[in-house]
């Protein structure tokens, strides 16, 4: 499946999850390009748009490679025998965790300002991103979410490699996912615009989507 970008993706994403429509839903997206697709998802759902925050930590001299991830409140998940494989000494990995809280936290003020975060205790919570690649972010979001005590946590993407959606599912999270196609190199490689989405298009999207439900 191909997508036109990440409205389209999001737009379709929605179709699968309308039954939810009605429920007390909140829809966070994974910045950036998560948050688009979440918005096509949110505005069908007619449900509150934010977002859960991860940063994924790196393999050595593989920036693209998530052998980890951060989540919002600084908590740590870690792949510790993809770690070990590709050489992340000690002293390596507690540099990436340090810099990726500090991402994070940054990254937080930059989308969300002072804003109060919402509460999602008792609700229905959809993680929105637009793919899952190695699934460290994901997991990483859906880590914050459940200790914030949802009704229930559901996974929303619209393209991802069967054995990350496997793992999510195994982990006992309710997963939504359009297309699992293999083999599976990047998430960019399903849609025919994957371009990059900038910090300000996300404080719109939020912006927004708290103006249109006023």
């Amino acid at each position: 499946m191909l997508y036109k970008n990440r409205v389209d993706a999001g737009e379709r994403l929605s179709e699968a999850l309308l039954s939810l429509r009605g429920e007390d839903v909140v829809v966070l997206g994974i910045p950036r390009g998560g948050v688009v697709v979440a918005n096509e998802v949110a505005k069908a759902l007619d449900a509150p748009l934010d977002v859960v925050v991860t940063r994924k930590i790196e393999a050595p001299g593989e920036p693209e490679y998530a052998i980890g991830a951060v989540t919002q409140e600084g908590d740590v998940m870690m792949d510790r025998q993809a770690a070990e494989s590709l050489g992340a000494s000690a002293s390596y990995l507690e540099d990436q965790i340090r810099q990726k809280r500090e991402e994070v936290k940054d990254r937080m003020r930059r989308l969300r300002g002072s804003s109060p975060y919402p509460g999602l205790g008792g609700r229905v919570v959809v993680i929105v991103d637009d793919g899952i690649a190695t699934g460290s972010s994901v997991s990483a979001a859906v880590m914050s979410v459940k200790k914030r005590g949802p009704k229930e946590v559901i996974v929303a993407v619209p393209v991802a490699p069967a054995d990350a959606v496997q793992a999510l599912i195994e982990d006992g999270t309710k997963v939504v996912c359009l297309s699992t196609p293999g083999p599976f190199l990047a998430i960019g490689e399903f849609y025919e615009d994957f371009g990059q989405v900038e910090d300000i298009e996300v404080r719109r999207i939020l912006d927004k989507n708290v103006s249109r439900r006023r």
